[in-house]
């Protein structure tokens, strides 16, 4: 099983789970799917999306759960990233957790 992971508000997560869909964040919409990081990415998706903001989740799922709705496309410097052409159903995470601290991801 291999991972990708969701940073978002934790409002906007404890939506999606009364609604029993998560449509995307305000950035996910606007660029037409849902973006994720591999374990590696998370620092500097961290740093670099989501710097100084307080009450984030971060969220984990079997990346194999969203079949081809998932594909891995060039973002920074040509490196993959997962995105999701589709909704989620909050049920399929893994675990949600408080965003830690940089250091610890």
């Amino acid at each position: 099983m291999a991972q990708i992971f969701k940073i978002c508000p934790a409002a906007d997560w404890q939506a999606a789970e009364a609604a029993g869909v998560f449509k995307g964040s305000a950035v996910d919409l606007k660029d037409g799917f849902i973006h994720f990081s591999a374990r590696p990415q998370l620092r500097e998706t961290a740093a670099r999306h989501f710097a100084g903001q307080v009450g984030l989740v971060l969220i984990a799922f079997d990346e194999a759960c969203f079949g081809a709705a998932l594909k891995w496309e060039p973002s920074r410097g040509g490196d993959l990233f997962p995105h999701l052409y589709g909704t989620i159903d909050p049920a399929t995470a893994d675990w949600v957790k408080p965003l830690p601290a940089l250091a610890d991801l």
